[in-house]
């Protein structure tokens, strides 16, 4: 089964994956059933969680129920515990809108939820992060998660981010990041698929962030708080939740 899904991922191209795991997960939340390991999303518990990654594959990550990784599910527990997202009015805009997360937030009648993507076949709204279709101050949370490191001028995408933003508001902008790397490393002139992979961790990702990421984006306006939300839960949620010790969430206010 993990054989097989390991296939799956690395051979069809995104959107039609993303189409065929709506008939895929309950197939295989059904043959995973067990007591070990749960995913807090939607509290369902699993005997093994399925590898998941590019080049270097990580095991028991992915959730067989809602395709979640350690970096949804520790978001999910952080938003659930630590802020009012779940029960205030809230405008929210969502990038790149996660599949564990899309209905579970769209369902919330506390929120006036608006999705974007420049080329989600899920995304409300297709539009360029770079140059967003939005008023200035319009939304009081934004989420973008593993979007930057595939922009090339992230420069940009930071103030737009930021402009859209209203006063008083707060984002979470979760990226892949090195944390014993100090700056951050590019360079355009590597352009072999998997080269690209094996340096970038991905194929299509432009940099990889080092610790200075949360000093670019005060150097935008941002107020930046680095939390380490697995510092306040015990080894045994961490292993329970399979989530990555020590993964920082970069929580920005306006």
């Amino acid at each position: 089964m993990k054989k097989l899904f390991k296939l799956i991922l690395n051979t069809i191209p995104r959107p039609l994956l993303i189409r065929l795991s709506y008939v895929a997960r309950p197939i295989l939340a059904f043959f995973l059933k067990g007591n070990i390991f749960t995913d807090p999303i939607d509290n369902k518990s699993f005997k093994t969680f399925l590898p998941y990654g590019y080049g270097n594959q990580r095991n028991n990550v992915l959730s067989p129920s809602t395709l979640s990784l350690e970096r949804h599910r520790l978001l999910w527990l952080y938003l659930n515990h630590k802020t009012d997202f779940f029960n205030a009015k809230k405008s929210v805009l969502h990038f790149a809108p996660e599949q564990c997360f899309l209905k579970r937030f769209r369902s919330l009648k506390n929120l006036k939820y608006t999705t974007t993507d420049l080329l989600s076949p899920i995304a409300d709204v297709k539009a360029d992060i770079c140059d967003l279709p939005f008023e200035d101050n319009s939304y009081d949370v934004i989420l973008c998660n593993h979007v930057l490191e595939h922009i090339p001028d992230d420069t940009k995408a930071m103030q737009e981010l930021y402009r859209v933003m209203k006063p008083g508001g707060y984002g979470i902008f979760q990226i892949p990041q090195e944390l014993d790397r100090a700056v951050t490393f590019e360079d355009d002139s590597i352009t072999d698929r998997d080269e690209r992979a094996k340096i970038f961790g991905q194929y299509d990702h432009v940099r990889v962030y080092g610790r200075d990421y949360f000093d670019k984006l005060r150097s935008i306006g941002f107020k930046v708080e680095e939390v380490d939300y697995t510092a306040t839960l015990s080894n045994e949620d961490i292993e329970k939740y399979c989530l990555a010790k020590g993964e920082i969430i970069p929580v920005v206010y306006k």
